[in-house]
Parts: structure tokens; sequence; C-alpha cells
């Protein structure tokens, strides 16, 4: 593990977010595009949904499979044959006018999507010193958001000024793009350009697979990023333009602003989160669990204000969304501090499966909703999506269970280690009797 960073790292890292980048400009490209591809394909709520949701499904489903290729044959490879699949899946889109070629485009992106972020974070510790990791890996994540506002401002311009194949077309381009740097520029490692891991056997996978899972620390870090990732990207990449356009009446620049807000705040937070991951690394739940009810509280807000909401009352959503994306973060400090290196590739991608899967469950469930009150046609009101923004709080229940059960079990694991977390009420009253201390010394 290197002791210091060197300017060959930052060029590594920097190239490699450039991938995550594109990659989240693919993923949330449909999202912006939501309402021009029920016009171009003449499809409702739930099919434009059902878009999102098999992107997602194999986005998730992708996520162990990669992660034991990635323990196989290391980040370059996989970097760049992920940003190819998604180069191929944007030119489909771009020329596709019936649904078939659609959903096949979206098969493409999620599967090259799936390929990427995981690769990017492999590069994090093979290249920079252990005390940069948890910082670095926030910036990592929140950086990469940036995709969001290509999507947003660049994309969403085109698609309204050029058209939709031209907007797609350079999508596409910018993939190919980033593929060439990264095949030009990545190595797996200081020591080694491409690496190679022990050939994947069936019973090695299921020994790795099988280990990660039974950690409660991964779990923990699974629940972490089910409960703090899915409204965001929900919001994201396929309801937050059409709720702030059709549901709340404002012009396409103001929303594009606001989905602007959401990846700065978030990029803007990262670091800060990183820095008290670092701190203290103890007391991470209590981050992750802050972090859910600021979005609870900031949908509730909106929810409950009468009719449309005030844009200063928007903005409070996006800001507590903002925050979601570097709680989620959280989940793969989890995977890291919990697991051998030779299994990290695969709790990580065990960890990444859970925002995605209750994002994209519901995705579906609020098209499905949105369709049932407006009878499949594409005209919403603000009541309609109240109702269906509603359905979050239920993956919000279940991933707050989650996340305490499986914290007590790694407390009790790292209790029998000899880790003891010390319930955080004793460590006020410690904190406080030191500070009296300090005091009556000072008198004396």
């Amino acid at each position: 593990m290197p002791l210091r960073s060197s300017a060959r790292a930052w060029v590594v890292w920097s190239v490699a977010l450039a991938a995550y980048i594109v990659a989240v400009l693919h993923r949330t490209s449909l999202g912006v595009a939501g309402l021009d591809a029920q016009h171009r394909f003449g499809i409702g709520a739930g099919a434009l949904a059902s878009f999102a949701v098999l992107q997602l499904l194999v986005y998730a489903g992708l996520q162990v499979p990669v992660g034991l290729l990635l323990d196989r044959f290391g980040s370059l490879r996989l970097i760049v044959t992920g940003g190819v699949l998604m180069a191929a899946g944007q030119a489909l889109m771009a020329t596709s006018d019936h649904v078939g070629g659609a959903v096949l485009a979206r098969v493409l992106v999620g599967a090259g999507d799936a390929m990427t972020f995981i690769s990017v974070l492999r590069l994090v510790p093979q290249w920079f010193p252990a005390r940069r990791v948890p910082i670095l890996t926030q910036i990592t994540g929140l950086a990469g958001q940036a995709g969001q506002v290509l999507s947003a401002v660049p994309l969403a311009a085109l698609l309204a000024g050029r058209g939709w194949t031209t907007s797609f077309l350079a999508a596409a381009a910018a993939g190919v793009f980033v593929s060439l740097a990264a095949l030009a520029a990545l190595h797996d490692s200081p020591q080694q350009r491409v690496s190679n891991g022990p050939p994947v056997t069936l019973r090695q996978v299921g020994e790795d697979l099988s280990n990660a899972w039974r950690h409660p620390g991964t779990r923990l870090g699974l629940w972490t990023h089910f409960t703090t990732q899915f409204t965001g990207t929900v919001f994201a990449l396929m309801w937050g333009f059409p709720f702030l356009i059709a549901g709340q009446g404002l012009p396409q620049e103001t929303a594009s602003s606001l989905l602007t807000l959401f990846v700065l705040v978030g990029m803007a937070a990262g670091p800060m989160i990183g820095m008290l991951v670092q701190r203290h690394p103890l007391r991470r739940s209590w981050l992750v669990l802050g972090v859910v009810a600021a979005n609870a509280g900031g949908w509730g807000l909106v929810l409950a204000w009468p009719g449309h909401a005030p844009l200063p009352v928007l903005v409070v959503l996006i800001v507590a969304l903002g925050l979601g994306g570097p709680g989620s973060m959280i989940g793969f400090d989890y995977a890291r501090t919990f697991n051998p290196p030779n299994r990290l590739g695969t709790a990580t991608g065990v960890v990444n499966v859970g925002g995605f899967v209750a994002s994209l469950l519901s995705i579906e469930l609020i098209g499905l909703i949105l369709d049932a009150r407006t009878g499949g046609r594409a005209t919403y009101d603000i009541t309609d999506f109240k109702v269906a923004m509603s359905v979050q709080y239920l993956f919000m229940l279940v991933g707050v269970a989650g996340i305490l059960r499986t914290r007590r079990l790694a407390r009790r694991r790292m209790a029998e280690e000899g880790i003891v977390v010390r319930p955080l009420r004793e460590v006020w009253a410690q904190r406080k009797g030191l500070a009296i201390d300090r005091t009556e010394k000072a008198k004396t």
C-alpha cells in the first residue's frame, strides 16, 4: 500500500473518475428525456418506468458477478468494457423508434454501468495511502454525480434544441472518448498495468460470496446503501424532472437548476462526511440515520404542503436529497473495513445491490400508481405525484429496520474480536467529566 500519493496516482484517479462521470450521464439520461420518450414511443408512465427498472435490474443483478470479475481481472479491463457497452446502448437509443430497441439500449447501459463504479473504487486503495481512502471514496462517488449535471443541463438543452437522435449520439460519443482515455491511461496498480487474480472457480465464488454475506458488517453496508441512496436515485434517474415540471409546474430551466443543485450539495457534503467517517469510524451508523431522517423530513415537508410547494421548500427537499449520495458511500466503507482485500470486490458488489434494488422497486411502484390514477395518460397533477411519491416511506422504514438489526449484529461480532463500541451516553458522560476535571485543575 502506498505511503504517499504520487502525481501518477492522481492521473489514474482522474481518468477513472471521468469514466464514472460519463457513466452517470448515461445512467440518468432517460430521466431528463422521460417526457420525450413517452411521446416518441407512445407509452405511459408504467412502461416508461419499466425502462429504468430494467436498467437498474441489470445493474443490480450484475453487481456480484462483476465484483467477482473485478477480483479476477482488475479495474482497467472492466472500465473499458463498461464504457464501450454504454456507448453502444446510447447509440442504439438514438436510432430506435420502437420499444424493443429502447429496451435493449437500456440493458446495455445497465450492464456497462454495473462494471464502472466498483472498478473505480477498487483503484483508490491501490494507489493512495489508507488515511486518504475514506475521503477519496466520498469524493469519487460525489464528483461522479457531475454526470447528472451533464444530463440535466447540456443533454436537456440538446433534447430541446437538436432533438432525440443528436442528443443520444452525443452521449455515445462521450462514452467512446472516455473508454479510449481509460485504455491509454489506467493501471490497475503502481506495480501492474493489468492485474490478474486467481482463476474464478465455482467453489471460490461460493466461498467468497458466502463469507462476505455472513459478516454482518457487509449486510450493514448493504442496508446503509439501500436506505440512503434510493430516493435520490429515483429523483435523478426517473421521476425528478416529471415531478418538478408536470407536478410542480416549474419551467424546464428551473428544474434543471434544481437537479444541478442536487449534485452540488452532494459534492459539498461528501468530503465533510468522509472526514467524519475517518475521525469517528465507530459512529458511522449515526451519520447514516441522520441522512435518512433528512430525506424523510424533506419529502414530508413537500408532500404535506397544500398544492404546489414554493421554490424555497423545493430547495429544502433538494438539499436533503443531496445528502443521500454521500450517506450511501458509507456502505462501501463498511465493506472495506469488514472484509479482507481478496474479497473486497465481492463485498462491494453486495453492498451496491442495496440502493439499486430499492430504487428499481420504487421507480416501478411510482409509475404504476401514476398510471392507476390517470388511466395511463401522460397528464399528471400534483395530487397524483404526492400519492405516488409517498411509497418511498415504505422503503425507508424497511431500510432503517435493517440498519438497526445488522448494526447490533456487527457490534456483537466486533466485541467478540475485542473491539467494544461504547454507547454514546457513556462517551458523552466521560467527556463531560474530563471537561469538568480540566476546569477544576485550571482553577487550582
